[in-house]
């Protein structure tokens, strides 16, 4: 396990390495999981592209660090972690709230981002009303009282079957993440607005989503590619929240004909 000291957090991260010619694809994970939902994705790329991974602040094993925090935050983290890597012009794969962090650091470090794949995101997800009553019912409950709900958003009905042991490893995940990050993450969300931000992004980029998600619907993800300018969108059948996860086969293919569809010289290493 790989650990770094940034901006008083310790953020937990691995590297895979690949040729030296070969560009930098960082994963970022979603709300209430960490970086091993990647897994079927990274298995499927490594050799092809070098791979970051990391857990944001308040999640699997990295530090909670100082509260309130906000997405601008969470961005500062993983500039801070590139910069110790010596990693600029990266593709940057953010899954839900990963794709505000993403959004956020080509804001911030545009110098760090040649390409961006929004998974299962938008320029701004749910609504104050509905962050809140999340927060009320985790403080007063705990994580496990809305497994279910998140459960129905993340995974399609053929995944979350009681024989799948799978699905039962991730209701795991979520509810073993620190109460205090994951609440913490939820406020971030909630008041992260990139609708303005969206519509100055310049490079190569591409919006996913799954034809099922209860998160992001498509029609919100579609929207946000619209900000976009020239942003491809693309569906992913038989999936919800979380593709790397339910269709990690099907997103590999998405990622990999997009980076071949940039210009030589636009994603580099």
């Amino acid at each position: 396990m790989q650990f770094a000291r940034i901006n008083d957090v310790t953020i937990h991260y691995q590297v895979i390495g690949a040729p030296a010619d070969r560009p930098v694809i960082v994963f970022i994970n979603s709300l209430g999981t960490d970086f091993r939902i990647w897994r079927d994705v990274v298995v499927r790329l490594a050799g092809e592209f070098a791979i970051v991974l990391y857990d944001k602040r308040g999640h699997g094993l990295s530090d909670v660090g100082q509260l309130p925090s906000s997405i601008e935050d969470h961005a500062t983290d993983l500039a801070g972690l590139l910069d110790l890597l010596s990693v600029k012009n990266a593709v940057i794969s953010g899954l839900s709230v990963g794709g505000l962090i993403t959004q956020s650091l080509y804001q911030r470090r545009p110098d760090l981002v040649s390409a961006l794949i929004l998974c299962d995101t938008a320029h701004k997800i749910g609504t104050a009303e509905s962050w809140n009553a999340r927060i009320a019912a985790v403080e007063k409950n705990g994580i496990g009282s809305i497994v279910d709900a998140v459960m129905e958003r993340w995974f399609t009905p053929a995944f979350r079957r009681p024989e799948n042991t799978a699905y039962s490893g991730y209701c795991n995940m979520l509810v073993r993440q620190p109460v205090e990050g994951y609440l913490a993450a939820c406020a971030a969300i909630r008041d992260a607005d990139f609708t303005e931000a969206a519509k100055t992004i310049t490079v190569p980029t591409i919006c996913v989503v799954g034809d099922q998600d209860g998160s992001t619907p498509p029609d919100l993800v579609l929207s946000t590619a619209r900000l976009i300018s020239g942003a491809r969108y693309e569906v992913i059948r038989d999936c919800a929240h979380i593709p790397c996860v339910e269709q990690p086969e099907a997103l590999t293919t998405i990622i990999r004909a997009f980076l071949a569809s940039i210009p030589p010289g636009e994603v580099s290493p």
